[in-house]
């Protein structure tokens, strides 16, 4: 198993939603008061059987009209179109954004050919438009052009491979185990989303249930450290791979990139 982290850069998102890039080398935070700023990093998977996307970032283009997300695949070594699996943790703009690519005026899947798995409940709540957190339009240029397969509760979604809801930061959520060719990885999506959340342990305002989140952290955490798995962080601002350990109640978690 190969892990690659898909970094596409620092925003700033304020009470209207809109993600705006932001470089610390040049930028000022002072300049957008407000504001709370996050790092977002998909990542890639290569197993023997697949090539596997979990979560699909912010679907902004380069400058030659071309998704960083694919853009990035291919620095990884591979074509957007060996992407055979993606994993949805939700459906929150910041993650689902590069499902999708403007193409002729229209929105087109990114992976047409990639089973994208989705939790059944956020897949049909995002489609309602009822929170500015979806964008429905994604959605919309999703349904019926790709092969879906939408899940609830846990399970096994093929060998190897597990889905378990969590609920914490999104009432839907759902976070990731990998136990397959001797190797362990662990992504939570944004119920543990940088490796400072385990380590600070503190409830977030922007979580649906923050005190689950909380709780959800500590959990994921000390399995992680007891089992062995290596954890991906999305919203992590150096470090977005790392392994835990976890010792007189504390947590330390040493980078892997």
């Amino acid at each position: 198993m190969e892990i690659f982290a898909l970094g596409e850069g620092s925003y700033s998102v304020d009470s209207t939603k809109k993600f705006i890039p932001f470089n610390p080398e040049t930028d000022n935070k002072r300049d957008r008061p407000g504001s709370l700023f996050i790092h977002v990093n998909p990542f890639l998977i290569k197993t023997n059987t697949d090539l596997i996307l979990l979560d699909a970032g912010l679907g902004y283009k380069d400058t030659r009209d071309e998704l960083l997300l694919h853009q990035h695949i291919r620095n990884a070594g591979f074509d957007p179109e060996e992407v055979t699996l993606v994993l949805m943790s939700h459906l929150h703009y910041d993650h689902s954004g590069g499902l999708v690519a403007e193409r002729g005026g229209k929105l087109e899947p990114s992976f047409p050919d990639a089973e994208h798995v989705i939790n059944k409940q956020e897949w049909e709540f995002a489609l309602t438009g009822a929170s500015s957190s979806y964008h429905k339009d994604i959605f919309e240029g999703l349904k019926d052009k790709v092969k879906m397969t939408l899940v609830e509760g846990a399970g096994e979604f093929k060998p190897g491979i597990t889905y378990e809801w969590s609920g914490g930061h999104s009432k839907f959520h759902q976070v990731f185990w990998f136990d397959t060719e001797g190797s362990k990885v662990f992504f939570g999506g944004d119920e543990l989303p940088e490796p400072e959340q385990l380590i600070r342990k503190f409830v977030a305002k922007y979580d649906y249930d923050g005190h689950r989140s909380a709780e959800l952290r500590i959990q994921y955490g000390k399995k992680a450290a007891a089992e062995g798995y290596t954890c991906l962080f999305y919203h992590a601002r150096a470090n977005a791979i790392g392994n835990i350990s976890y010792q007189d109640e504390q947590f330390t978690v040493t980078p892997l990139l």
